[in-house]
């Protein structure tokens, strides 16, 4: 590598990283969170756009400034469309899926979301649960993410918790 690849390697990461923050700005927080699957997605398309801006000699700012802008244009405006339309909510979103239900694992549901019984009970011992009974539920998100919803005081859970939650097999 020569010190003028060098110096364009390092203008490339400056100036793409500066047009990535004044996208984000301008699009809003948005941008990057993991939300839904469509979110995860964008964001590994930006991150393929990002290293191909900077890892290739022939890919200009330009080009990789209206890509971005593009990609994260897309999702703000697909994230709106699945906002407002329950139709588009229902074609390209998937539903949250419940796979613990007050103690009890759902054996069914985790065949279905291809859950191992053994990462489930990971996700328990990071959330620190120490009894299956302190469990009221545990929801395998649109995102991937496995949230777990529990409490060793024995209180109830607000219904709205397990809103949009397939609750089917309960």
């Amino acid at each position: 590598m020569t010190i003028e690849d060098a110096i364009w390697l390092i203008l490339s990461v400056l100036g793409i990283f500066s047009i990535i923050i004044v996208i984000t700005r301008i699009f809003g927080l948005r941008t990057f969170a993991k939300m839904s699957s469509f979110d995860f997605a964008s964001t590994i398309a930006v991150g393929s756009v990002l290293a191909s801006i900077i890892l290739n000699n022939d890919y200009s700012l330009m080009k990789g400034a209206i890509a971005l802008a593009t990609i994260i244009a897309f999702q703000t405006f697909f994230s709106f469309l699945v906002r407002k339309n329950d139709t588009i909510k229902n074609l390209f979103t998937n539903k949250p899926q419940l796979i613990m239900y007050n103690g009890k694992i759902l054996y069914k549901k985790l065949k279905r979301c291809n859950v191992g019984e053994d990462d489930l009970i990971a996700k328990l011992r990071e959330a620190n649960v120490h009894n299956f009974n302190d469990v009221r539920a545990v929801i395998f998100e649109s995102t991937g993410d496995i949230s777990v919803i529990h409490n060793s005081e024995d209180l109830n859970m607000a219904k709205e918790m397990l809103t949009d939650v397939d609750t089917s097999d309960v």
